[in-house]
């Protein structure tokens, strides 16, 4: 078995303001772009199966080293008591979504914990931390989102959150779950981001505004979803920027996903 480090190491941008291949172009006013979930960078090493959104460790496309903030969108499959061994990290906002399973985690500031459906966990890696996680299951698969945003500062002091947001919280409505605000009980960033969760049920529909100036990214998790007639599976992934309207309908198997306002 590998442990994470072995993939993460080429997982950082040259510059803290990489923007990757998803910016306006000059004279531009409006770029919507779709990332389909088949496209992304794949690995299979059998404990481990993995998907990459934009470039990491062993998978490296100039079109797709992030977007605005977001650097790092893993989805992740690890078999039943595998997982990442001790490796570390610095200058890097973690978030990790668990959509079935669990994941155990430990860490250099003394934090233990398993991170179940509805929990988002949060590490701000700073001057530096190091951490492992495991599949807390011996029966179990476990499948989670893993998201890499740049800080807005460097060498600041590692800090650690974790809370769940019920199910109830975040059906048929966006339940900002992390922000660089701290905002409505959200998880506070060191970025000037909002994650805003939601599940929808067959058809349901739900707006979203931007304020002027804002960058969209909507990862779908489940199901499926129209943003504005352009329709997203599971996996796949929207950008777009020069847009403050959006419009969401859920598909037949209705739909589960985040999406990220960015400066």
């Amino acid at each position: 078995m590998g442990s994470r480090a072995s993939f993460r190491a080429a997982a950082a941008p040259e510059s803290p303001d990489a923007r990757g291949a998803y910016v306006l172009g000059k004279g531009t006013d409006t770029m919507i772009r779709i990332r389909p979930a088949g496209e992304r960078g794949h690995f299979d090493h059998g404990w481990l199966d993995t998907r990459h959104t934009f470039s990491f460790g062993d998978y490296h496309d100039d079109r797709h080293m992030g977007f605005r903030a977001l650097r790092v969108i893993n989805e992740d499959r690890v078999r039943p008591g595998q997982g990442f061994g001790t490796h570390g990290h610095r200058d890097m906002e973690i978030v990790t979504y668990v959509l079935d399973g669990a994941l155990a985690h430990e860490d250099s500031m003394g934090n233990g914990s398993v991170i179940a459906p509805g929990d988002i966990q949060y590490m701000s890696a700073g001057t530096g931390v190091r951490h492992s996680e495991f599949n807390a299951s011996s029966t179990e698969p476990v499948h989670f989102y893993q998201i890499w945003i740049l800080p807005n500062v460097a060498g600041a002091e590692p800090r650690y959150a974790q809370k769940s947001f019920d199910a109830a919280s975040r059906t048929g409505r966006w339940r900002l779950v992390a922000s660089g605000s701290g905002a409505d009980e959200s998880i506070a960033l060191r970025q000037d981001v909002n994650l805003y969760a939601s599940v929808l049920g067959k058809g349901e529909k739900l707006p979203l505004e931007l304020p002027e100036g804002r960058h969209l990214w909507v990862q779908a998790l489940r199901g499926s979803v129209s943003v504005g007639g352009r329709e997203l599976s599971a996996g796949d992934g929207l950008a777009a920027s020069g847009e403050r309207k959006f419009s969401f309908a859920a598909g037949d198997q209705g739909a589960e996903l985040l999406a990220f306002d960015l400066a």
